[in-house]
C-alpha cells in the first residue's frame, strides 16, 4: 500500500499511486483554474489516488475532506489550508490521466471516420450568447444510434479559460458517443461533449469563450468503450448537439441590476485560510442552477447577510463574523474564473476562491445585547431529587416533577415529587414525595384539565402498560401549606386505545382531550392515529402521521379562532376539522435550514413552539411561533424561528434568525408578552447521547418589536441543559429551569434546579409591586364574562395578562396561550372581560397577572375560563379516582 500522505510532514515528497502514476506533494499550494469538480475523500492519500485514476486529472487540492481535481497545472497560489499534489509522470501503460501520446492510426482498427481541417466557425468572446455555425466535412463521424436530430459539431478547445460545458456528469471507462449523448439527452441537455476517452459533459450553451480547435484531428482519443469511435482528447472535446450551438464569452462577476434584493458584489476572496475553516459555513450544492440570483436569494431568505459562490456549483451563506473567523482575504479577480452552471455568463468562484456578495439594504436581522438587569440572571434555586420528564405548575402554587424510571439519585424514588418554591431554603421541606404512578411516564404527554380541581393529567409512556397509561393528580395545599393528594392510576380501568410513546395532548374547544400520534414503544412502529379522552369512538387513522414517522413525535397542537385545529409536525403543518378531525387545509411546508429542507421542528429534531399573544378584541389572526430544531445527517441545529397565522387568507411562514443554533430548547411565555428561549444544544438531535455543544445562553423574544429585531441576547448559565430539560413559569414571574438527562459521559444527569430572573423581576420594587384579589374569591368564569378584582397594593394596572396553564416536556408547552383581555379600572376596582368563545380560548385554567407601567407583574392568581363543557370533573368512574366536579 502507498505511504499515507499528510501535511506539512509530506511536503515535497514524491507519492506513487497504486497504478504507478507519481505526484509531488505541495503543502500549502493551490493551483486555481482548470477545475474538473470536487468529490468527498476520506483523506489526502485517497484524494491523490482518485486523481491518479481519473482521466484528465493533472493536479489536486485537498481541503475539508473534499478533493478538487484540476485538468491542467496552473501557477501556484499559496494557501495554508490546502494540501496539493501535482502529477509528475503518468501511470505505466497509459492508465493514468496525464500525459498521453496521440497518434492517428490508419489500421483497420482506426476510428470509423476521417477528419478535415476545412472547418470555419464564427465565435465571439463576449459575455452574451452567440450562435456558432461550423462547416464540417462530409467525412465527419458517422455514428449510428444517435437520438433523432443529434449530430457532430466539431472538436472544441476545452479549458483555455475553464470547462466549456459546465456539467460533468459521467466518467466511464466504457464511454461511447452514444452513451454520452443518451445521458445528456435524458437529463434535458442539448449539448453533449466527450473528452479524454472517458469523460462526458453536458450543457445547453458552450461557455468560457469555447471555440473550435484549429483542426478537427486534435480530437483523436478512442472512446473507452469503443475504440472505433473518437472521444475528444487532452483539453479537446468532441461536441454533439440537437441544435445550433450557442457560446458565451469568458464569465465576469455579476454586479448589476439583475442581482436580487439589496445584494452587492464584494470581490474574489480566499476560502479555507484558517485551518480549513470555511469562510461562510452554510454550504449548498447547486450542480445545475447555481447563479448569484439563486444562491443569494436563498441566503437572504434565511437571514444571512453574506453569500457567495465557489467551484461553480457551490453556494455559501453566512455572516461577517464567519468571514473573520475563516480568515478570508481579497484575492485577484482573475482567481475567480469558474462559470456558474445556471448562467455561464457569470463567475461562480473557483477552487478555494469565493465570489463574495454582501447585503446592503435594511439589515435582515438586528440582535439586541442586554447588559446589567436588562439581561436577566440565572440563579441556583434548590437541589433536585429527580431529572423531570415533565414539569407542571399547579393551581396550588407548586410544581410537580414526574420522572422516567431510574433517573433519581435515590434508590427508593417513587418517580413523582412536588416542589414548593416558597420553601426553597429548606431542602427537606420544599420537596414532597408523591406516590400513585404505577407505570413509566417516559416520554408521555400532559395537560391541566378545566375541571374545578385543575387536575393534572399525564398520558402515554414507553413500554407495556405504560404506553396506555392515564394518570391524574388533583393539586391541594398552598404555598407553605402541606399538600396530601397523590397521583392516581389504574390502567385496567382507564387507558388509551392505542399505545403511545411521544404523543401530544390538547384541550379541544368542546372540552374533550385530543391525543395525537406516538409510537408503539421505544423506537417502535408508529401509532398513526388520533383519539379522544374520555373515549368517544375508535381511534382515527391518519396517513399523514404514518408517512412522517419517526420525525413527527410530540407534534404542536392548537385550537384556532376559526375553530380548526392546527397541527405542526416535522416540516409540515395542516388544519384539522374540529368535528371530523379530517384535514381541512394543508399549509405551506415549514422552512428548515438554508441547506436542508428536510430539517424538522418536532422530535427527534425537536424545536419549541408557543402562541403569540392574542389581544382584545381578538380580530387579528392567531400567530404560532416555532423556534429551533435540527435536521438529518450531520444534524446541525437550526438558527431560526418561523411563524405563521394559519387563519390568514394566504398563510405563509415568516423566518427570523436567532443569535445561535438551538435544538432541544424550551420557550416560556412571560407575563409581559415576551418569550424566553433557553436550554438545548447547537448540534445534534433529541435523544440519549445525540447532541453536543450546549447552548448556555438565554434569548428574549419580543413580538411587539419589528420583525428581524425581536431577539435580545440575555444572561448565560453554567449548566448544560440538554435532553429532558424543562422550563416553566412560576406564579411569582420567575422561570423554573430543571433537568438534563443526555446519558452522555460529557454531560451528567442534572439534578440542580435554577431560576431565571427576567429583567422585570430584577427591577421590581417589592414595596410597590402590584397585588390583587379576586372579588368574593370567585375563580370560575364563562366566556364574555366579567372578572372583578381589587388592587391591594401598588397603583393602577397598565395591563392584565392571562397565561394558559402548561405542562412542559420536550420543547412542547401543552396548554400555553397568552391573552391580553380588555379591562378597565375605577380606583382600586378593576373589571376584566374574559375571551368571547372557546375557539379564541379553549376551556381551562390561567395564571392571571396585573402589570404596572414598567411591565412588572403581580404574583399570579389562578382563574378558570370556559367551564368544563366535556364534564371531565365527573370522569373517570371508579373508587380509585378523585372526581373534583365540573
Amino acid at each position: 500500500m502507498p505511504t499515507a500522505m499528510t501535511c506539512p510532514g509530506s511536503n515535497n515528497v514524491t507519492f506513487t499511486a497504486t497504478n504507478g502514476a507519481t505526484f509531488v506533494v505541495e503543502c500549502g499550494i493551490d493551483r486555481p483554474g482548470g477545475d474538473m469538480g470536487s468529490q468527498y475523500a476520506n483523506n489526502f492519500t485517497e484524494c491523490i489516488q482518485d486523481c491518479a485514476s481519473t482521466s484528465g486529472c493533472l493536479d489536486v487540492s485537498f481541503m475539508n475532506n473534499y478533493c478538487y481535481m484540476k485538468a491542467y497545472v496552473n501557477a501556484p497560489a499559496p494557501n495554508s489550508a490546502v494540501w496539493g499534489a501535482k502529477l509528475l509522470s503518468a501511470a505505466s501503460g497509459g492508465g493514468s490521466s496525464s500525459v498521453v501520446s496521440l497518434t492517428t492510426s490508419t489500421s483497420s482498427s482506426s476510428p470509423a471516420y476521417t477528419t478535415t481541417t476545412s472547418m470555419a466557425a464564427k465565435v465571439t468572446t463576449s459575455s452574451t450568447s452567440t450562435s456558432v455555425s461550423s462547416t464540417v466535412s462530409s467525412t465527419s463521424p458517422s455514428v449510428s444510434g444517435l437520438p433523432t436530430g443529434w449530430s457532430y459539431k466539431g472538436c472544441w478547445v476545452d479549458n483555455a479559460h475553464g470547462r466549456i460545458l459546465v456539467n460533468n456528469i459521467n466518467n466511464d471507462a466504457a464511454m461511447t458517443i452514444e452513451s454520452c449523448i443518451s445521458a445528456c439527452s435524458s437529463a434535458g441537455y442539448t449539448i453533449a461533449g466527450i473528452e479524454y476517452s472517458t469523460q462526458c459533459s453536458c450543457g445547453n450553451t458552450v461557455i468560457q469563450a469555447g471555440a473550435l480547435a484549429a483542426q478537427d484531428s486534435d480530437c483523436a482519443m478512442p472512446c473507452g468503450g469503443n475504440s472505433k469511435e473518437i472521444c475528444g482528447g487532452p483539453n479537446r472535446m468532441s461536441l454533439y448537439s440537437n441544435g445550433t450551438i450557442k457560446t458565451l464569452g469568458v464569465p465576469v462577476p455579476q454586479n448589476d441590476t439583475s442581482l436580487p434584493g439589496s445584494w452587492q458584489y464584494v470581490g474574489c476572496m480566499t476560502d479555507g485560510n484558517n485551518n480549513n475553516v470555511r469562510s461562510l459555513p452554510w454550504k449548498l450544492i447547486l450542480s445545475n442552477n447555481n447563479t448569484a440570483e439563486t444562491c443569494l436569494s436563498q441566503c437572504s431568505a434565511f437571514g444571512y447577510q453574506y453569500g457567495g459562490m465557489e467551484y461553480g456549483e457551490e453556494c455559501y451563506c453566512g455572516d461577517l463574523v464567519d468571514l473573520t473567523t475563516g480568515g478570508s482575504v481579497s484575492a485577484p479577480e482573475s482567481d475567480c474564473n469558474m462559470a456558474c452552471p445556471g448562467n455561464g455568463s457569470f463567475v461562480c468562484g473557483a477552487g478555494n476562491r469565493l465570489s463574495l456578495y454582501k447585503w446592503t439594504g435594511k439589515p435582515l436581522y438586528q440582535w439586541n445585547y442586554a447588559t446589567g438587569n436588562a439581561a436577566g440572571s440565572y440563579e441556583y434555586f434548590v437541589p433536585g431529587v429527580v431529572v423531570p420528564l415533565i414539569t407542571v405548575p399547579g393551581k396550588n402554587g407548586k410544581i410537580t416533577f414526574v420522572e422516567k424510571h431510574g433517573t433519581s439519585v435515590f434508590g427508593n424514588s417513587t418517580g413523582a415529587y412536588e416542589l414548593d418554591p416558597s420553601l426553597a431554603d429548606d431542602f427537606t421541606e420544599c420537596w414532597r414525595t408523591m406516590t400513585g404512578i404505577k407505570t413509566d411516564v417516559f416520554c408521555s404527554a400532559g395537560l391541566i384539565l378545566p375541571d374545578v380541581g385543575a387536575r393534572q393529567i399525564n398520558v402515554g409512556g414507553w413500554s407495556a402498560d405504560s404506553l396506555y397509561g392515564v394518570r391524574f393528580y388533583t393539586p391541594d395545599g398552598a404555598p407553605g401549606v402541606n399538600s396530601t393528594n397523590m397521583w392516581e392510576e389504574d390502567v385496567t380501568s382507564v387507558g388509551l386505545q392505542a399505545p403511545r410513546w411521544y404523543p401530544s395532548a390538547m384541550m379541544m374547544a368542546n372540552g374533550s382531550i385530543l391525543i395525537v400520534g406516538g409510537e408503539d414503544g421505544s423506537n417502535g412502529v408508529p401509532t398513526p392515529s388520533l383519539e379522544l379522552l374520555p373515549r368517544a369512538g375508535p381511534a382515527l387513522y391518519c396517513e399523514w402521521l404514518k408517512e412522517s414517522d419517526p420525525n413527527n413525535l410530540y407534534p404542536y397542537l392548537t385550537v384556532l379562532p376559526s375553530s380548526g385545529i392546527f397541527v405542526a409536525y416535522w416540516n409540515q403543518a395542516r388544519i384539522l376539522d374540529p368535528i371530523t378531525l379530517e384535514t381541512r387545509k394543508m399549509l405551506p411546508q415549514i422552512p428548515g435550514s438554508v441547506t436542508e429542507p428536510l430539517s424538522g421542528r418536532t422530535y427527534p429534531f425537536e424545536g419549541t413552539s408557543v402562541l403569540l399573544p392574542q389581544s382584545a378584541p381578538y380580530s387579528d389572526p392567531l400567530t404560532i411561533l416555532i423556534c429551533g430544531g435540527s435536521g438529518p445527517g450531520i444534524a446541525t441545529a437550526l438558527d431560526n424561528c418561523v411563524s405563521i397565522a394559519p387563519d390568514a387568507p394566504n398563510p405563509t411562514w415568516t423566518l427570523e434568525r436567532m443569535p445561535s443554533k438551538r435544538v432541544m430548547s424550551c420557550m416560556v411565555a412571560l407575563p409581559d408578552g415576551t418569550f424566553l428561549i433557553l436550554n438545548g444544544a447547537e448540534q445534534g438531535v433529541a435523544g440519549f447521547g445525540l447532541a453536543n455543544t450546549p447552548n448556555l445562553n438565554a434569548v428574549l423574544y419580543d413580538p411587539a418589536k419589528p420583525l428581524g429585531a425581536r431577539m435580545t441576547i440575555m444572561a448565560n448559565t453554567t449548566i448544560a441543559r440538554l435532553y429532558h430539560s424543562e422550563a416553566v413559569l412560576m406564579d411569582d414571574g420567575r422561570v423554573l429551569v430543571s433537568g438534563s438527562d443526555p446519558q452522555d459521559p460529557q454531560f451528567p444527569e442534572e439534578m440542580r434546579v435554577e431560576v431565571f430572573n427576567p429583567p422585570y423581576y430584577l427591577n421590581m420594587n417589592k414595596a410597590t409591586r402590584l397585588a390583587f384579589t379576586l372579588n368574593n374569591g370567585i375563580e370560575s368564569y364563562g366566556y364574555g364574562d366579567t372578572i372583578t378584582i381589587t388592587i391591594t397594593n401598588g397603583g393602577v394596572p397598565a395591563r392584565v395578562t392571562l397565561l394558559g396553564a402548561v405542562a412542559s416536556t420536550h420543547g412542547n408547552s401543552m396548554g400555553q396561550r397568552t391573552i391580553f383581555p380588555e379591562f378597565s379600572c375605577s380606583g382600586a376596582t378593576c373589571t376584566v372581560t374574559t375571551p368571547p368563545n372557546a375557539n379564541v380560548s379553549p376551556p381551562g385554567w390561567f395564571q392571571m397577572f396585573v402589570l404596572d407601567a414598567q411591565g412588572v407583574p403581580s404574583v399570579a392568581r389562578w382563574v378558570r375560563i370556559g367551564g368544563d363543557p366535556g364534564g371531565l370533573g365527573e370522569w373517570p368512574e371508579g373508587a380509585e379516582f378523585t372526581r373534583p366536579g365540573s
